[in-house]
């Protein structure tokens, strides 16, 4: 899909595309045509009353430079969003590729409904998102993805800001490629050929960590956790290092269970084939990554993910075990397929021994729990330093991936107290699952600003998933574009 810009709507297009705010009686940047085209699109107005998401064709005479114009309903002016003109956006692009068209043009609406600069990037993040599909495995493929012309008035900060959309849409969309292969085919070693290669191809420092290094350098919750499989366990770390030296970097760390069976912990059989995407924190910093470095963002920022199977066999961790982590504390195994905080755990360590950063924030497919809390459509948030929540916050309300903050207090952390070694992988009962999960990460912080993201119930589409256009079914890429946010405000 190539994306440019023109200063003209009636520059010659398969199909032109305008928006419409409920109530209005007009199409918010159209030019003027011929009466007859006027009345239809003015009855056309009348009859779809500009509901949301709501589209209308009218074709136009075969002499018209404009072959089809779209009526695309954006709702009340009132309820406006900085998901509206995404959301609308990849529902335009859906039905411009339905329609097997080369290309298209979307008008860019005025200031009065959005930024000019938030406007573009919903529409390029929109459509190019809504326009993935998975279809590796697929002899059918889908078509081909139809080009887009935005028409907004020029200037060098737009086409900054059309190259810095691609990128980021770009980098949600190789997260949703990479999290969505199915383990077969995506074990810890694939995840860390792809690491390679975005590293090759952006010039980022590159370092695999492997058996037995790992039991060497005292990783013992990855080196537990992964040793029940055949395909080997793996600590990934990419470095983008654009800032001054002296500038303490961000690190980034992501869960990256490649499979989980739950260990000898086994999970039931329903939905397990789900559990391909328990490696979707790690795809999401794999994803940050590739565009942090294609943005060439001025700052330093380090990506860890830890990888692993977690395979029930005769090598496998059990429960009762007590594991000694990275951090030198001793962790009491309660249940094996609580593993993700295990590997967490290593990283996060690792993490601030090595780099000293100025703060770390992890991702993970961690627990049920926070499906059960807050649904599937918010991640849950858990952070020891205000600033640090506080602009994170700001980013998910630019970029609408919604979370919502979780208490973590002393009592939480005496949960997970064990009689018997420093802690245990389990809180008790069912108590407060998501919480006592991170209070086992907060055990791996000694000081750094740090903020944890459960994004079990987000990281791909579930029953109770709120549709949007531009997730298609399987994984969200959920995360991307709020950290890339996050960054470029730093």
């Amino acid at each position: 899909m190539k994306i440019k810009t023109e200063n003209s709507a009636k520059k010659k297009t398969s199909l032109l595309c305008g928006f419409v705010l409920e109530g209005s009686n007009k199409v918010l940047g159209l030019p003027k045509f011929d009466t007859k085209t006027t009345a239809s699109i003015n009855q056309t107005i009348k009859d779809m009353e500009g509901k949301l998401g709501k589209i209308n064709i009218i074709p136009l005479p075969g002499k018209n430079p404009v072959q089809r114009i779209i009526l695309a309903g954006l709702g009340k002016k009132e309820n406006l969003t900085k998901d509206t003109i995404r959301f609308v956006s990849g529902k335009i692009a859906q039905k411009a590729r339905e329609l097997k068209l080369k290309e298209f043009s979307i008008i860019s609406p005025p200031s009065f409904v959005n930024e000019p600069i938030s406007s573009i990037s919903q529409i390029i993040e929109g459509t190019k998102m809504a326009l993935y599909k998975f279809d590796k495995f697929k002899a059918e493929k889908a078509d081909t993805s139809p080009d887009l012309r935005i028409i907004v008035s020029k200037s060098n900060k737009i086409t900054k800001a059309i190259r810095a959309s691609e990128i980021i849409a770009d980098g949600a969309i190789f997260t949703k490629s990479i999290a969505n292969l199915p383990p077969n085919e995506c074990t810890p070693t694939t995840l860390a050929n792809f690491a390679k290669t975005i590293s090759q191809k952006n010039k980022m420092k590159c370092k695999i960590i492997s058996e037995p290094e790992l039991k060497k350098k005292g990783f013992g919750g990855i080196s537990a956790v992964g040793q029940g499989s055949k395909n080997q366990p793996k600590l990934i770390i990419l470095e983008h290092n654009h800032g001054s030296k002296n500038e303490k970097p961000i690190v980034l760390v992501g869960k990256a269970v490649t499979f989980d069976t739950g260990g000898i912990s086994l999970k039931p059989g329903a939905a397990m084939d789900e559990m391909k995407f328990d490696k979707c924190g790690g795809c999401t910093v794999l994803g940050i990554m590739k565009a942090v470095s294609e943005l060439k963002l001025p700052i330093n920022v380090i990506g860890i993910i830890p990888s692993v199977e977690n395979m029930p066999d005769g090598e496998s961790y059990r429960p009762g075990d007590i594991i000694k982590l990275y951090s030198g504390k001793t962790a009491e195994i309660l249940n094996t397929d609580a593993e993700g905080r295990l590997i967490l755990a290593d990283a996060l360590s690792y993490g601030e021994k090595n780099y000293s950063p100025k703060a770390i924030i992890d991702f993970a497919t961690l627990t049920g729990a926070c499906i059960v809390a807050l649904g599937t459509n918010v991640a849950a948030i858990v952070s020891n330093d205000e600033k640090l929540k506080k602009k994170i916050n700001d980013s998910s309300k630019r970029t609408t991936e919604e979370v919502w903050e979780l208490p973590l207090n002393q009592d939480y952390m005496d949960m997970i107290k064990s009689d018997v070694a420093d802690m245990k992988n389990v809180g008790i009962g069912r108590a407060a699952g998501t919480i006592t999960a991170a209070a086992f990460l907060k055990n791996a912080i000694e000081k750094t600003p740090w903020i944890h993201f459960d994004i079990a119930g987000v990281a791909w589409t579930q029953g109770a998933t709120k549709e949007k256009s531009y997730n298609p079914k399987g994984a969200t890429g959920f995360g991307v574009r709020l950290i890339l946010d996050y960054l470029q405000n730093l």
